[in-house]
């Protein structure tokens, strides 16, 4: 089912983002991963698109497999990174036979070690790009697109960001999945802003529920967003004392906050970025959002 029609609905909901894992013997455990987090009845649930379409392949298997083993309602992240029309149209078709009906259209990020994009294709330059190329040829499939709450660490401007979101939306995306964020008020604003320009699609808030010390900064250092100045001194301070066991504790503890918070704030469901683990998102739905309506 589209996630566009999804959307209509008005209860809160869940939503997961999964990763492919590149070696093929922890398959296993990968899927026993979605069989569990499958109970918990997630609207949708994304899969990532490799770097240079290196994980193409595997994407559009397990999104398959997620649709006719798991009865799980799938989105597969599409780049801009290594594609060209045939390519592009070669792995839509594939979803089309999947029956898979949603697509999470994105420019993609520049290479390991490089800080500047540069595009494989003058068709494909930006994520509008592929977003108008789906809605062409592909019409019938629902179309997301990324957000940044605190821009696009590339766009000079919110204003400038803001307007690259509008055209992505004009041309033809039904919805948005934020990046992470780790402050509230920076997701609200960033909608209150999109509204005000135009942006009329929904906007699902996108939440990490810290884990890693390390990974968290690795990520903090391509995708823009912040950390407020206290949480990260608090995390600092317990992967001193508690190791990696005191940042689970303390990052589960303040995505319960976040979620909470969003929920009562309007936001109309959460996207968890589950990073390929059941326990977190488990105890996220077990200790708050099954109390709280989340279906």
């Amino acid at each position: 089912m589209r996630i566009a029609q999804l959307l209509q609905q008005q209860e809160p909901f869940l939503s997961l983002e999964f990763f492919p894992p590149k070696d093929r013997a922890q398959w296993p455990g990968f899927f026993d991963v979605v069989r569990q987090l499958r109970d918990l009845g997630p609207l949708f649930c994304s899969v990532t698109y490799g770097a240079g379409g290196s994980t193409q392949h595997n994407t559009l298997e397990i999104v398959t497999r997620m649709k006719q083993e798991y009865g799980l309602e799938p989105l597969a992240h599409l780049t801009c990174v290594g594609a060209d029309r045939a390519r592009i149209g070669s792995f839509l078709s594939g979803l089309a036979q999947a029956g898979v009906d949603n697509v999470l259209a994105l420019r993609g990020d520049p290479p390991r070690g490089e800080s500047t994009f540069t595009p494989d294709s003058e068709e494909f330059q930006h994520g509008s790009d592929l977003v108008s190329f789906i809605r062409q040829d592909f019409s019938d499939l629902s179309i997301g697109v990324a957000g940044y709450p605190e821009k696009h660490p590339e766009a000079p401007s919110m204003d400038d960001d803001l307007e690259r979101l509008r055209h992505k939306v004009a041309c033809g995306a039904d919805f948005i999945i934020t990046q992470l964020f780790f402050d509230n008020d920076a997701y609200f604003d960033f909608v209150a802003r999109a509204r005000a320009v135009g942006i009329g699609v929904p906007i699902i808030p996108g939440i990490l529920p810290v884990q890693n010390l390390a990974a968290l900064k690795r990520m903090l250092s391509f995708c823009g967003a912040s950390v407020p100045e206290g949480y990260m001194s608090d995390l600092e301070h317990v992967h001193k004392v508690y190791g990696e066991s005191g940042v689970r504790g303390l990052g589960l503890g303040y995505a319960k906050s976040q979620i909470r918070n969003l929920l009562d704030r309007g936001a109309p469901g959460v996207h968890l970025y589950t990073l390929n683990k059941a326990d977190t998102c488990l105890d996220i739905w077990k200790d708050f959002l099954r109390r709280d309506g989340l279906k």
